[in-house]
């Protein structure tokens, strides 16, 4: 088995007067966030093996806020991620298949259309995903990251 955790970035603060959407920050709320879907992973003992994070700040800053309470993780800044597709993130993990199990740090709507990609084969069937929120998804043993090739496990938010 192979899993899948999909975090999406926590709550940003909005964005300031010529403060490009990449550069927005967690508000305090968010960090708060981000550290509670790191608690819930621990618990369910949801320990990466490989993590790959959009570098737009708010997913870094949410990335860091979640390691501090799952420790150390070998990650990667992966540009594709921001503002991807599902195919663009489902061709990026793709490449990971052999890693037991990857979290990815993104944001919507490409993450939640992945869930929805990944689960049961159309993009345009997802339910919506809140900031820190986590999908965990399970695939076959050598199974390829492609429409409906996954089983949606579990699905937290605060």
């Amino acid at each position: 088995m192979r899993e899948l955790i999909l975090l999406r970035h926590a709550h940003a603060e909005s964005a300031l007067p010529d403060q490009p959407d990449f550069d927005r920050p967690l508000s305090a709320d968010g960090l708060a966030e981000a550290e509670a879907a790191a608690r819930w992973l621990l618990e369910q003992r949801l320990i990466p093996d490989q993590v790959l994070c959009s570098p737009a700040r708010r997913t870094r800053e949410t990335l860091e806020a979640a390691l501090a309470v799952l420790g150390y993780v070998d990650q990667r800044l992966e540009p594709s991620i921001y503002e991807a597709t599902p195919g663009t993130l489902a061709a990026l993990l793709d490449r990971y298949r052999d890693t037991e199990r990857v979290l990815l740090v993104g944001h919507n709507p490409g993450l939640e259309r992945l869930v929805a990609l990944l689960h049961s084969g159309q993009s345009g069937d997802y339910r919506g995903m809140p900031p820190a929120g986590v999908a965990v998804l399970e695939f076959d043993e050598g199974a390829a990251v492609e429409p409906g090739a996954a089983r949606l496990a579990a699905f937290w938010w605060p």
